[in-house]
């Protein structure tokens, strides 16, 4: 494992964006996409670092990325460190393990939803009003099954919080014909992993994904089935009317809704222990999906 990263600097190298954990680097004929160890909460940076963080989400993504491109195309290359250019030969022990580069993408200003659960924003929706992805459904309980997998959009927000939107709704910001292509890819997509997953021990709850255009034709992008971007949960504890057990980073929320934290305000560092907690249930989600450490 390689030490801790916090900002990503890799000197000469045009640093195209930094996001809440990853930063994409602009090479020549490809981006690099770099998965730092920071970890995000309620919109917020958090100032404590997770060790290795970065190496479970990049193997995560490049194992699931091989896994599904019969479904789809995808922006991957390679995340074999003896496969980059030699303009980051010397950069080298700090991409080993937590970095890919990706073809060059135009991305689809839509977060791709897909729930085969209820949780999170989906139930605190439900709460509200009844429904969820525009259906109404009688009677779940926060973590129940969904009688499908059910595709359920969000703007998506560089600045602020995601908004849930309607399926009719992102057929207004993107092209019909890309929006059927992207809903049903997606919901493929999470069958798939969802299946392959829960016979590995891990429920995959919901996930999102992120599509790109090279040219006409549309590739699945960013990372994906990551505990960063999926609820997974632990089906031996599974039990549906509340909360469940974890290998993502709900763990981190739920610590931060039990502290005096406003969420408003810089949030607080992280103890030792609860570090140590996120970081041991993203590598069992890594050692039960893959079979690997």
């Amino acid at each position: 494992m390689t030490k801790t990263i916090g900002e990503v600097v890799l000197p000469g190298i045009n640093k195209l964006k930094s996001g809440k954990v990853r930063e994409v680097f602009e090479l020549k004929d490809a981006y690099l996409i770099v998965a730092s160890d920071r970890i995000s909460a309620y919109d917020w940076i958090l100032p404590t670092l997770i060790p290795s963080k970065g190496e479970v989400l990049s193997t995560l993504s490049s194992f699931w990325f091989s896994k599904t491109k019969d479904i789809i195309a995808n922006h991957m290359l390679t995340a074999k460190i003896d496969d980059y250019p030699e303009e980051l030969t010397s950069f080298r022990d700090m991409l080993k393990g937590r970095s890919m580069l990706v073809k060059k993408a135009e991305p689809i200003e839509v977060e791709c939803v897909v729930r085969g659960y209820i949780a999170g924003s989906g139930w605190r929706d439900y709460q509200d009003t009844g429904m969820i992805g525009g259906r109404k459904i009688d009677g779940l309980k926060q973590g129940d099954k969904l009688p499908e997998p059910l595709f359920t959009p969000a703007t998506k927000s560089h600045t602020g919080h995601d908004e849930n939107i309607s399926y009719e709704k992102m057929k207004e910001l993107i092209p019909e014909k890309e929006a059927e292509f992207i809903k049903d890819t997606s919901i493929k997509l999470y069958n798939f992993a969802h299946d392959y997953a829960r016979e590995r021990n891990v429920i995959i709850a919901d996930t999102k994904f992120e599509f790109g255009r090279i040219h006409d034709t549309l590739i699945l992008i960013d990372e994906i089935f990551t505990p960063d971007s999926s609820r997974f949960w632990d089906p031996d504890l599974y039990k549906p009317g509340g909360s469940q057990a974890s290998f993502d980073k709900q763990f981190v929320r739920d610590y931060l809704t039990g502290t005096d934290w406003d969420k408003n305000s810089p949030p607080p560092e992280l103890p030792p222990d609860i570090v140590d907690k996120t970081i041991a249930r993203y590598q069992e989600a890594l050692q039960r999906i893959t079979g690997t450490v």
